[in-house]
């Protein structure tokens, strides 16, 4: 069995977010989602609209999604494929090389990006051209 993992804050979900969780988990029999805890969006200077539990939510309801764990910080991700038994780690090509540090542990694949959409533009469309004014609605 090929397990997947791929990160992300996963905010105003989108058709971006649902092709790039779609691609990750074809290429393997179970993909596991570690999900930017509002703590941890804090410390990287986001603010997510939706809180951390919404967003668990509603990607635990989507098909491809096995399994959301909590990525609380950046130096988790060794511990979190070794003990999920990861062997590919996917991201969007955004962050092509920043997670070759993997390597040793799991394949480590960049997909492309949907072009056209992505959280902050959604923001910026709404109106909000900080995107960092959003509030954690709880």
């Amino acid at each position: 069995m090929k397990k997947v993992i791929t990160y992300g804050t996963f905010d105003l979900l989108h058709k971006g977010h649902v092709r790039l969780l779609k691609r990750a988990r074809a290429l393997g029999d179970s993909l596991t989602v570690g999900l930017s805890t509002d703590e941890f969006n804090a410390e990287k200077g986001k603010k997510a609209y939706m809180s951390y539990e919404d967003r668990k939510y509603v990607l635990e309801a989507i098909r491809y999604v096995d399994k959301v764990i909590p990525e609380k910080s950046w130096n988790q991700k060794i511990n979190d494929v070794k003990k999920n038994h990861i062997d590919i780690f996917v991201m969007g090509d955004d962050w092509k090389g920043k997670f070759d540090f993997l390597k040793p542990y799991c394949q480590v694949i960049y997909l492309p990006r949907t072009k056209g959409i992505s959280t902050t533009k959604i923001k910026e469309d709404l109106g909000e051209k900080d995107a960092k004014k959003w509030k954690v609605n709880k």
